[in-house]
């Protein structure tokens, strides 16, 4: 009965898709670091936080925007969900031409300070294709999320996926004595590959099954544009403070002493293997923001304030039971998944000493999820811009004196000022209890206790160790004591929705 509700069997599906793209992501980032060096991967990095910035730029986050308002327009009465997505795509070819233009003129200058000075120019004027494609892609991607159709979103997510890597893979193996730009043309052409596979795909789709409405849309492109201009705003700031911070992290560590080789490829070892490595345990949950945006969305236009404060109540719940674990093996084994990685004894180090900080990792993508859902946009981007501001602060300050430690202070003090606050101001629009010995001590509690029981129980049976097949089956015992304790002693934390809630969602 339970999963057959939507909402469940979206994220299952979702999760097993995004599990399928983290994986292939941080099996490709290791490839490349073997094969072109990690010095490589790190041009890619920031050719990777350029055209990222260039895409939101171009779209405004078109998929968020999309999602949420055709989420609300299929919420009123005699509405039309596809006036919507028209207005949508029509605002993102305005963006994505106007921002190529951008870029093909201004190719050099751009190229001259972002790239440290490379001869970047021509690699620049090739990625208009990939913003325009990927524009239109974002605006299907978000209508068909918002229809409750997400695993085509997701398939389309796949479909780029694989023909990029597969774009990737065959130049960086064919490539001889790479520099900064035929990488930066390898990312590109690959990026540019799987955009217009994706639109085609959905395109597609559409074509075949969309739903026709005989109601008028609620709002002309005028007012279309006033509701997505805050939510592009939020979405474009963060992209640019982002941008800015990746940008800073090799300038600061080439003033801590190392040359450009060795910042690069410092910078690309934590952008390619700690970072993913960190966030790969969160795939359950960014399975479940897009469909979360869209419920809470829904929620907030019809007035169902006990809907809302039930989501929040029980995902930031079993968003810290599950954090908890992930930081705490993350701490564990952080040296040896380093290591296997193609990391070395760097990357290791720095997944230990970050991993304490990934419940508040995780608790941002559940938080900013409920936010935008509820259309506080005017407090998300305020908060992000704060977040960063800290961050770059902490990053201008202190990777200079320190190195690498001065980035693991930035995320640290960024993440647990900014979680803290998305947290506060959830708990208050919801009016949600707060309850931190039931969704913090005990979940930490149980994460050492059965981490130590389990530690016994290899000793005795020697069978610990340290080789890939030992640590995964102590992670696989350890989550089974961890999870079965709070089934076992039927603690709420895991106490499924009532089927009134169920119900609800459902509607």
């Amino acid at each position: 009965m339970f999963f057959k509700n939507r909402l469940i069997k979206d994220t299952v599906l979702l999760t097993f898709m995004q599990l399928f793209l983290d994986t292939s992501a941080l099996l490709l980032n290791v490839f490349i670091t073997r094969q072109l060096g990690a010095e490589a991967i790190g041009i890619l990095s920031l050719t990777g936080s350029f055209l990222g910035l260039a895409g939101i730029l171009s779209n405004g986050n078109a998929f968020l925007c999309t999602s949420r308002l055709v989420s609300e327009e299929m919420g009123k009465n005699n509405s039309n969900p596809n006036g919507i997505l028209a207005h949508g795509i029509k605002l993102c070819l305005m963006l994505s031409v106007t921002v190529s233009a951008v870029l093909f003129v201004f190719a050099e200058p751009l190229s001259s300070k972002f790239f440290s000075g490379a001869s970047m120019e021509e690699a620049i004027k090739f990625m208009p294709l990939a913003l325009v494609s990927g524009a239109i892609s974002a605006c299907f991607k978000g209508y068909f999320n918002a229809c409750r159709k997400a695993s085509v979103s997701a398939t389309g997510d796949i479909i780029e996926f694989i023909i990029k890597s597969l774009v990737i893979i065959v130049m960086t193996l064919t490539a001889t004595n790479p520099d900064e730009h035929s990488v930066c043309r390898i990312m590109i052409a690959g990026i540019i590959a799987g955009n217009i596979f994706s639109l085609v795909y959905c395109l597609i789709v559409f074509a075949k099954g969309h739903q026709k409405y005989a109601g008028r849309c609620s709002m002309n492109f005028g007012k279309y544009m006033t509701y997505a201009f805050p939510i592009m705003g939020g979405s474009i700031l963060t992209a640019t403070l982002s941008s800015t911070n990746d940008a800073l992290i090799p300038m600061c560590l080439r003033q801590n002493g190392d040359s450009v080789n060795e910042a690069l490829s410092r910078f690309g070892i934590f952008e390619a293997i700690v970072i993913p490595t960190l966030f790969f345990p969160s795939v359950v949950l960014c399975s479940m923001s897009g469909i979360i945006v869209s419920e809470s969305a829904r929620a907030s236009a019809s007035g169902n304030n006990e809907r809302i404060k039930s989501l929040t109540e029980r995902l930031t719940r079993y968003t810290l039971i599950f954090a908890i674990f992930a930081s705490a093996v993350l701490m564990k084994f952080g040296d040896n998944i380093g290591e296997l990685l193609g990391g070395g004894e760097l990357a290791g180090k720095m997944i230990t000493i970050i991993a304490p900080v990934v419940p508040f990792i995780y608790m941002e993508i559940i938080l900013e999820a409920l936010i935008k859902g509820m259309g506080l946009q005017g407090f998300s981007s305020l908060n992000y811009l704060a977040e960063y501001a800290i961050r770059i602060s902490v990053v201008l300050i202190f990777v200079p004196k320190f190195g690498f430690y001065g980035i693991v202070a930035s995320y640290y003090s960024s993440n647990v000022i900014g979680n803290c606050a998305r947290f506060i101001k959830i708990i208050r629009h919801t009016k949600t209890p707060f309850r931190p010995f039931r969704i913090i001590a005990v979940p930490v509690l149980y994460a050492f206790l059965t981490m130590g029981a389990v530690e016994l129980l290899t000793r005795i049976t020697g069978a610990g160790g340290n080789s890939l097949p030992e640590i995964v089956i102590f992670v696989i015992l350890w989550g089974i004591a961890y999870f079965g304790v709070f089934a076992g002693l039927n603690f709420k934390s895991f106490e499924l929705p009532d089927r009134k809630i169920l119900c609800n969602i459902h509607k």
